[in-house]
């Protein structure tokens, strides 16, 4: 019997219009109101899910991106997904909840005090996507910064954050109801903060924790991967998903977290895929033969769907001629960046997408086309050969697409011994460290 490994769902379009330009958009759901999502984390409750991170992006971009990142639901409309968060712990019980918050957006003591008011109405099922989106900044009237420098600014942020959630010490919640002592001051910590990034004082007017909400990281550059070292309980990998490539990811994050006086059992590193369950081998092959020639809409689609994710428009580029040097801002992260370009940096554009279009078998290691039996193999594969600490499958958060991807997963990953059948006791930091 195979080792548990530990899964989640990654809320891939934010809190926006769920299953656009799909035909599941004929379910007729109102992706504006929360009975949708409601019903989706239900099942990926159901499903045995620890945690669903929801993605977001607050701003729509630049101006030279903005219709390719409205015009299909790319990058938006967004709503706020902290907001949601309680309707989805409304309705399910054990799974934890993750929505992104921006580092460089919200103040530290607004954003301690919201994050604990969540995780003791959520039972401590509350964790944070934090991120160092730097083009947003502006509107909140906030010079952008290079990339390193936004994650000083977050390693800052975060580092106050539990500060604030922490200033109650071990003594100062009394709660002596002979006397109605309820706190006492001096046990507080009433410090100043004045740093590179924020000033605040503490303490926090929230109550204590029994432990900090889970801080969740993506990033895959050297400064976000120190970050995830040093701050994360779990690190949002994004990574070529073979064995080798996993164990030498897994390595650098380790050597981070080790290097900042952690160890590998402080954190759970959790790769990103997106699988195309079929209901046979032929099926998939099908599949993955239809694709190894893309049109040119095929095309014209990826660089819509790559020029949302970078904020960069790719539709105004020569199709023949590699991305030119400079074509990034600082905004766009090294991880979106390589995503694109891989290993290949003066290839064409053309090539480049059409990678992009490509799809490829999970039997052959060569993408994320098969059958749920397949899929099994595939993770069991990482879980033994890589020590791999479990998979972020990544979709929107509607029921057609949650049914269609673990309908028949489910059984195979819980049949194989992969996968929990039961939840234990303790919120989010116990679905994650249980085992």
């Amino acid at each position: 019997m195979a080792d548990l490994q530990h899964f989640g769902y990654f809320f891939s379009r934010g809190f926006g219009p769920q299953a656009w330009g799909r035909s599941d958009w004929d379910w007729g759901h109102d992706w504006t109101k929360p009975d949708l999502y409601q019903q989706s984390v239900r099942a990926l409750e159901q499903a045995g899910m620890d945690l669903v991170i929801a993605e977001d992006a607050i701003s729509l971009g630049n101006p030279s991106t903005l219709d390719l990142r409205i015009r299909q639901a790319y990058g938006g409309p967004k709503h706020d997904p902290l907001l949601l968060a309680p309707y989805l712990f409304a309705a399910t019980t054990h799974i934890g909840i993750a929505p992104t918050v921006n580092a460089g957006i919200t103040p530290p003591y607004l954003a301690a005090r919201q994050f604990a008011t969540l995780a003791h109405l959520s039972s401590e099922r509350l964790g944070i996507n934090v991120v160092t989106d730097v083009g947003s900044a502006r509107h909140a009237g906030l010079p952008p910064l290079p990339h390193d420098q936004a994650y000083d600014r977050a390693e800052e942020w975060i580092t106050l954050l539990r500060r604030f959630w922490r200033s109650w010490g071990s003594d100062g919640y009394v709660g002596s109801r002979p006397d109605w002592h309820f706190a006492d001051g001096a046990e507080l910590d009433a410090f100043h903060h004045e740093g590179a990034y924020f000033t605040a004082d503490g303490p926090l007017n929230a109550l204590p924790l029994d432990s900090d909400p889970i801080v969740v990281s993506p990033g895959g550059s050297g400064r976000g991967l120190g970050f995830a070292g040093t701050h994360s309980d779990v690190q949002l990998a994004l990574a070529p998903l073979s064995a080798s490539a996993v164990s030498d990811y897994r390595a650098r994050v380790i050597a981070a977290a080790l290097e900042a006086g952690r160890t590998a059992a402080d954190l759970r590193i959790l790769f990103v895929l997106k699988p195309e369950i079929t209901v046979s081998a032929a099926e998939a092959d099908r599949i993955v033969d239809a694709s190894r020639h893309p049109s040119d809409d095929d095309l014209r689609t990826a660089a819509i769907a790559w020029s949302s994710d970078s904020e960069t428009d790719l539709l105004a580029l020569d199709l023949d001629a590699p991305i030119p040097d400079g074509t990034f801002g600082d905004h766009v992260s090294a991880g979106t960046i390589r995503g694109l370009v891989g290993d290949t940096p003066d290839a064409a554009l053309r090539e480049l997408l059409t990678r992009k279009a490509r799809k490829g078998r999970v039997s052959d290691r060569a993408g994320f086309v098969g059958t749920a039996d397949e899929f099994a193999d595939f993770i069991e594969e990482l879980g033994a050969d890589a020590d791999n600490d479990g998979i972020i499958f990544s979709g929107d958060l509607h029921p057609a697409q949650v049914y269609r991807m673990f309908g028949d997963l489910v059984p195979v990953l819980r049949q194989r011994g992969l996968l929990r059948r039961e939840y234990g006791a303790g919120g989010i930091r116990a679905n994650l460290f249980d085992f």
